[in-house]
């Protein structure tokens, strides 16, 4: 991250008193950063904008909402869920033929590696392969649905 954006996100929260905090996340497979601006609650630092970044190689939590349209889930207290985005544009299937049991569903135990539904781009059977572990929340699409680039498949609670 470049401190421009920094200063950006800081001004966001200065001219919005009513803005608690804003992030930004980056990054492609795993290798993720993200800045958050907040404002410090009560207390001494009270007035104060505290920034905290984590390290790059850790997990994205999730957005709860952020950029994922109309359909994201409402904020759930504890701890944070890992997303698995779709990598491509194509029609999700979340099971390997027609009739057969789904990869994963909702509470179903997720491995990394482990491959959790296919995305058929140009005639191609893609197998999309979980790069969090922990358990199944929530599963964001349907069955032969077109997904985006960066559309979230799946919620996983790495903690259960």
């Amino acid at each position: 991250m470049n401190l421009d954006i920094i200063a950006q996100l800081v001004q966001i929260l200065k001219d919005a008193p009513d803005v608690g905090a804003t992030e930004i996340r980056r990054g492609l497979f795993g290798t993720w950063s993200s800045v958050r601006v907040s404002k410090a609650g009560q207390g001494t630092n009270a007035g104060h904008i505290v920034v905290t970044q984590p390290s790059p190689q850790s997990p994205v939590p999730s957005s709860r909402g952020m950029g994922t349209g109309e359909g994201s889930a409402p904020p759930v207290a504890g701890p944070p869920l890992l997303e698995i985005k779709s990598p491509m544009v194509g029609t999700f299937y979340s099971a390997p033929e027609p009739g057969a049991q789904a990869y994963v569903k909702v509470g179903s135990r997720v491995n990394v590696g482990q491959v959790v539904c296919i995305i058929e781009a140009m005639k191609i059977m893609n197998e999309i392969e979980s790069e969090v572990g922990g358990v199944v929340k929530e599963v964001c699409v349907q069955n032969a649905q077109p997904v985006e680039f960066g559309q979230v498949l799946f919620r996983v609670d790495p903690h259960a």
